[in-house]
C-alpha cells in the first residue's frame, strides 16, 4: 500500500478489480513482446542497475519490497520477474500483505506462498534469485513489517473466524489482526528470517510524518527479533529512520514497494530507477545475502543518493571512482586529472582542501559510467598532491556526506 490512512487504505472500493484482471493480460502481453523485441537493447539502454564489486565482496542489487496481484498490487508475479530481469537486479523478494487481501474473491488463494511459487518457476530458467517473503500489515504501532527468507508464509497467518464475505477486505484484515502481532514476528523470527521495519515515517504511524522508534519496535530490535530498517521506500527517504538505524544497529534497507507497473512508478526513459539495497555479498546466492543482510553490509541507492554505513559506503565509493591519469599540462603548474566513474551514481564532489580548479568552483560533478577531466591550480609543481572531497550524495549519516581522499602523483608532459 503506498502512503495512506491504513484502514482507509483497506477499505477502498473494489469496483476496480476486473478492470484491473483483464489488464493483467495486456500487461503480460506488452511485456513479453517488449522484452522479445529488446532483449538485446535493454543493457545498452543504461537501464540496468549496476554498481562494481568492491576489494572483499560482490555488490549485488537486490528489491526486496514489491506486490503483485496475490495481495494488493496489479500485476502478475512473472511480469515482477520480468521488471527484475530488465532492470538488472541480482534478487527480488514479492512480499505480498498476509492480512490485508483485496482480490481474495477474483483471485482465491488460501496458500500465502503462491505468489513466491509463481516467480520463482518463472525465473527458473534465469539468473535472478528470488527470495521468499510476506508483509506483515498490521495497525500501530507493529505497522507494516517484511520478513524474508522465510520457509512458509501460512505459518505466520492465523485468521480463526474468516468472514463470509469474501470482498469485505476489510473485515478479513480485522479477523487477521486478532493474532497478537508480536506471535507473528516470533513465527518469522523461528523460520530463521530477516525481518525488518517498513516505512516507519508513513503518517497513519507518525502523524507528522518523522520516523520515530516505539517501545514495540525497540523491545525486538534489543531482543534481535527485528533486524533491519527501511530508510527508503519508493519516492521518499526518512532522515528519522536512518537515524533509528544507527542508533538501534539495524540494517540500512532500500526497496521499491511497486505495486503497478516498475516503468510506471520509476521510468527509465526519464533516467529513473527503482531505490535497491546494495548488498556486499561473498557470493551470488540466496544465502550469502541473507548473511551480508544479518551482517549489515548493504548500501542503499535511492533517486542517487547512496546512503550506508562507513565501510560498506567507502568500499562502494573506492570501488566506483577511479584516477585513471593525472599529468601536468605542458610547460605549465596546471595539473589535468582524470576520474573514471564504474558506478550508476553520478557523484556531487565538494572540494576540502586548498586547491582550487579551474573550470569549476568547489563542485564537481563525476558522471555515472563515464570520465571526468578536472584541472586543479596547486601554484606550483609537487611530486604528489592530495585531493579530499565531501560526497553530497553519499551519506554516512543524516545530512552527513561520506569523503572521498585521492593521492596524486602527476606525471610530466
Amino acid at each position: 500500500m503506498r502512503q495512506a490512512n491504513a484502514i482507509s487504505a483497506i477499505s477502498r472500493p473494489l469496483n476496480q478489480l476486473t478492470l484491473t484482471i483483464v489488464a493483467i493480460g495486456l500487461i503480460a502481453i506488452v511485456a513479453s513482446a517488449q522484452a522479445h523485441n529488446q532483449a538485446t537493447t535493454v543493457e545498452a539502454s543504461g537501464r540496468h542497475i549496476h554498481f562494481p564489486d568492491t576489494d572483499k565482496y560482490l555488490t549485488l542489487a537486490v528489491d526486496l519490497h514489491t506486490h503483485s496481484v496475490f495481495s494488493d498490487g496489479h500485476v502478475w508475479p512473472k511480469i515482477r520477474v520480468e521488471e527484475a530481469l530488465r532492470d538488472g537486479l541480482d534478487a527480488l523478494a514479492i512480499t505480498e500483505h498476509l492480512e490485508y487481501q483485496p482480490h481474495r474473491f477474483d483471485i482465491p488463494h488460501p496458500d500465502r506462498n503462491t505468489a513466491y511459487n509463481e516467480a520463482r518457476e518463472a525465473a527458473a530458467k534465469t539468473d535472478l534469485i528470488v527470495i521468499a517473503g510476506s508483509e506483515i500489515t498490521r495497525d500501530p504501532p507493529a505497522g507494516h513489517i517484511n520478513a524474508v527468507f522465510i520457509s512458509d508464509a501460512n505459518a505466520m497467518l492465523r485468521v480463526p473466524n474468516v468472514p463470509a464475505d469474501a470482498k469485505d477486505a476489510l473485515a478479513y484484515y480485522r479477523a487477521a489482526n486478532i493474532w497478537p502481532a508480536q506471535n507473528v514476528i516470533e513465527a518469522a523470527n523461528e523460520q530463521g528470517a530477516f525481518v525488518f521495519w517498513n516505512h516507519p515515517y508513513w503518517t497513519n504511524q507518525q502523524p507528522n510524518g518523522i520516523a520515530r522508534m516505539n517501545k514495540f519496535h525497540a523491545a525486538n530490535a534489543k531482543n534481535g527479533k527485528l533486524h533491519g530498517i527501511e530508510i527508503a521506500n519508493g519516492q521518499n527517504y526518512s532522515e528519522g529512520a536512518h537515524a533509528i538505524a544507527l542508533e538501534h544497529d539495524l540494517t540500512l534497507i532500500g526497496v521499491s514497494d511497486v505495486h503497478d507497473l516498475i516503468d510506471w512508478d520509476y521510468p527509465p526513459h526519464q533516467g529513473e530507477h527503482r531505490p535497491v539495497t546494495l548488498v556486499l555479498a561473498q557470493a551470488r546466492t540466496a544465502e550469502a545475502i541473507k548473511e551480508a543482510l544479518f551482517a549489515q553490509r548493504t548500501v542503499v541507492w535511492f533517486r542517487n543518493l547512496l546512503i550506508g554505513r562507513k565501510d560498506e559506503l567507502n568500499a562502494i565509493l573506492d570501488a566506483s571512482l577511479q584516477l585513471e591519469s593525472a599529468q601536468w599540462r605542458a610547460e605549465t603548474e596546471v595539473l589535468q586529472i582524470v576520474i573514471r566513474n564504474h558506478s550508476d551514481a553520478t557523484f556531487r564532489l565538494r572540494n576540502l582542501t586548498k586547491h582550487t580548479f579551474m573550470h569549476s568552483g568547489d563542485h564537481i560533478d563525476v558522471a555515472a559510467n563515464d570520465v571526468t577531466k578536472i584541472t586543479v591550480k596547486p601554484g606550483k609543481k609537487m611530486a604528489s598532491i592530495e585531493l579530499k572531497f565531501a560526497v553530497e550524495n553519499a551519506l554516512v549519516a543524516p545530512k552527513k556526506p561520506a569523503t572521498l581522499s585521492f593521492t596524486v602523483t602527476p606525471e610530466n608532459s
